[in-house]
């Protein structure tokens, strides 16, 4: 039976009426994302139509998922908020904090042992506050969703980025900042800026090598790493009908590498088999009972044009197999094709160290199926392993059936390791050097979503390459970037030429699903006798201090760094061995924008202190001016803190004392957590003031005791020599985000609401 099925319940007997309103209000027909975003409105019953890409809306989403990295900070604040319980359902997963190193059983007794503080935290806080909890090997928190708590038409929000996995199951999901879930979790609308919508249109079939990854890592060729942007990605046609459900959340799941909001598809019959599947027959009966408004209406479809602001076609029939990468996930190469040449030409590694199979994007028991099926191959031909193979169960209750049906026996017969149900590699949870900084050029092919540099291992050289599970069995076996599974022969073990046939494999477990212990935790009914501590002395846990508000007089304030290039959140506040600090944001503040590349001498956390004129790194410099009572300014590009939610990389630079962030454009969710922590998120007017920036700059606010919505703010830039400019900078805050800045922080407002 389903979790919270009276709350889904609840949902359903809504929707009806609303989407019936709202159909009518709008006047004309609606797609599925405006049908669950109008019936999930804070008000309840739509009265007015909102505009796409301007509006700010309240919405009330029904539940709320946070992973251990990003829970600590999220939960830290919710102790601040004065509830005794939480408002919406609500859970918490253990996957981020377990290093992949050795194998899953000596990887997760690691796990248990270094971060026992962090988990004991977590646990005690969830029980006190009516949140369930999943244990360390539980499994990856949007796989464990999928499973559990995804829902056709619901609306969730989730402290990664990676929430939009949901979409699969033709939810809309979206991934927030901590702050933004501590609304939700106290009671309190969520805001949102009506998304724009894209519609891709897909046509014909999935068949051989192809597979749903390559659907996305199309559209991220297509549309770049940034052009979702603002909107809801809604996928539908025959082909979107013809695949799997876990193979939709694949596709929803890398929507977060496009900058989308998020991405859904409408309930369909994969769905319907896919919640019997997993013990929620309950949900599919109700679905079945409002099945119509729980897909766009046929119109939308029909005639796409007519009402998504972007119409993507593709034809599935047509689709190969592609590697995107390096670096960046929407750099996309067809498998084979000329990647021989563009590696030669780009001088990146052909040879492949690792294949690693796994993480939210593709742990499904469909997806290690398949990537079984070519494992198994290779045995039975007798192709020897060039590279080494690791993978990732999805949740415990994959793994567990997987094992049981033969599956992992495959992987481990080809010497692969076989990690936690966890995030482990993709998150850079992974031991792969002693010292990653100096480890050699390399190149790494993976099922994951992102690839930035030192994503997975930590080291810069290493040249990763995102692709489907199999595609990435296939290469690793043959341990070459070009080889082309569906063209190329290998030479086995006796010498003879031999090709791999296409991978089979199962949408669901013949024999069902099995579990023996899932890993779950419910909360206490009354948690109020729950006691959380912690430690004045802890190194990984800290409560907080309240900010307090910047004000309406920036003078002086220094140039902290000016970020050249990319600088995604990895840069801001990087993962990897730093996740040990994510419930402590002094000491994680040590990493802020030590990642970022400065735009004057184009170095790593090497930054010039104007007060001494000395250079040293961010985080240090940054301390210096806190201490010297001066405000100091970051400056950005485009795309500004691409990547994960992370909450971190807004917090940190508050503590140390930056008032503002001034870019070319933000990243969405990014500039929603400068926001909620009181600071300035602004872009310039002029692209290319970006320029004017000099090394040794003061900056001083002309006008921001008029702060005000859609009133562009304008700065005097004096340079070292006494000589001005004058730039304007645009911002996207409303009036209730000007309260947020004007308190010091959201949090802030909500205690003083709560009081």
């Amino acid at each position: 039976m389903a979790f919270d099925i009276d709350m889904i319940k609840k949902v359903y007997a809504n929707m009806t009426e609303r989407v019936d309103a709202a159909r009518e209000i709008v006047g004309k027909p609606l797609t599925l994302s405006e049908k669950i975003l109008y019936s999930h409105l804070w008000d309840g019953k739509p009265t007015k139509p909102f505009t796409r890409g301007k509006d700010y809306v309240d919405f009330a989403p029904d539940r709320v998922a946070c992973q251990d990295a990003t829970a600590q900070m999220a939960l830290l604040q919710f102790m601040q908020a004065g509830k005794p319980k939480v408002a919406v359902p609500t859970t918490v997963h253990c996957d981020h904090l377990i290093q992949a190193k050795d194998g899953a059983a000596t990887d997760l007794k690691n796990a248990n042992n270094t971060s026992s503080e962090v988990f004991n935290f977590l646990e005690s806080v969830s029980n006190k506050y009516g949140i369930g909890f999943w244990k360390p090997g539980a499994g990856i928190i949007h796989q464990v969703v999928l499973e559990n708590y995804a829902f056709p038409g619901g609306m969730m929000i989730g402290t990664d980025s990676h929430t939009v996995n949901a979409g699969g199951l033709g939810m809309v999901a979206i991934g927030v900042g901590g702050a933004d879930a501590v609304d939700v979790m106290a009671g309190m609308a969520w805001e949102l800026k009506f998304p724009k919508l894209i519609g891709v249109r897909l046509t014909g079939k999935l068949s051989g090598w192809t597979a749903p990854k390559d659907v996305i890592l199309k559209v991220a060729g297509i549309v770049s790493a940034k052009g979702g942007t603002g909107a809801i990605v809604e996928y539908f046609g025959p082909g979107a009908t013809s695949m799997s459900c876990t193979g939709k959340g694949t596709i929803c799941n890398m929507g977060a590498e496009i900058g989308a909001t998020t991405s859904t598809f409408g309930y369909d019959d994969s769905m319907e088999r896919y919640l019997r599947a997993t013990d929620r027959a309950d949900i599919a009966d109700e679905a079945n009972k409002i099945r119509p408004y729980l897909t766009a209406d046929a119109e939308c479809y029909e005639n796409p044009e007519q009402y998504f602001d972007q119409v993507i076609d593709i034809d599935l029939s047509e689709l190969g197999p592609l590697l995107n990468g390096p670096f960046t996930p929407d750099l996309s190469t067809s498998v084979g094709s000329d990647m021989l040449d563009i590696a030669t030409k780009n001088d990146w590694p052909i040879n492949v160290e690792w294949g690693l199979i796994g993480s939210c994007t593709n742990s499904s028991y469909e997806d290690l199926s398949r990537a079984s099926s070519i494992a198994q191959q290779a045995i039975d031909k007798g192709i020897k392993m060039k590279a080494e193979l690791g993978i990732n169960p999805g949740s415990e209750q994959v793994r567990y059936t997987a094992e049981r049906d033969g599956l992992l026996d495959i992987f481990e017969n080809l010497d692969a390791k076989i990690f936690t149900n966890a995030c482990g590699p993709c998150i850079g949870q992974w031991a792969r050097y002693s010292d990653p900084k100096n480890a050699p050029k390399n190149s790494i092919v993976h099922s994951f979503n992102r690839n930035f540099a030192k994503r997975a291992d930590g080291n810069p050289n290493t040249h990763a390459f995102v692709a489907s599970p199999e595609i990435t069995a296939a290469i690793a076996i043959a341990g070459r970037l070009d080889f082309n599974p569906m063209t190329d022969k290998l030479i086995n073990e006796n010498g003879e030429e031999v090709m791999f046939d296409e991978p089979t494999g199962w949408e669901l477990p013949p024999k069902g699903f099995d579990v023996k212990d899932n890993g779950y935790l419910a909360p206490v009914a009354d948690g109020s006798g729950v006691e959380v501590t912690v430690s004045p002395t802890s190194e990984r846990l800290e409560l907080l201090t309240p900010f307090v508000p910047i004000g309406n007089e920036i003078k002086g304030a220094k140039l902290l760094i000016k970020a050249f290039g990319k600088c995604t959140t990895d840069h801001i506040s990087m993962a990897g061995p730093w996740l040990r600090f994510r419930g402590h944001l002094d000491n994680i503040s040590n990493n802020c924008l030590i990642g970022a590349v400065n735009a004057f001498g184009k170095k790593t956390n090497f930054v010039k202190n104007q007060l001494t004129g000395e250079f040293g790194g961010v985080p240090d410099t940054a301390r210096a001016y806190k201490a010297a009572g001066v405000r100091t300014l970051v400056v950005g590009d485009h795309n500004y803190g691409e990547g994960s939610s992370r909450e971190h990389a807004a917090m940190e630079p508050r503590h140390l004392g930056v008032a503002a962030v001034i870019v070319k454009s933000f990243a969405r969710i990014h500039e929603t957590n400068l926001k909620k922590q009181g600071m300035l998120g602004l872009t310039f007017a002029n692209e290319a003031d970006y320029d004017l920036i000099q090394e040794d700059d003061t900056f001083n606010f002309l006008d921001l005791n008029e702060f005000a919505p859609g009133k562009p703010l304008n700065i005097e830039v004096v340079h070292v020599d006494g000589t001005k400019d004058i730039i304007t900078v645009n911002h996207t805050y409303n009036d209730s985000q000007i309260e947020w800045y004007n308190e010091g922080s959201a949090l802030n407002l909500i205690k003083k609401e709560n009081a």
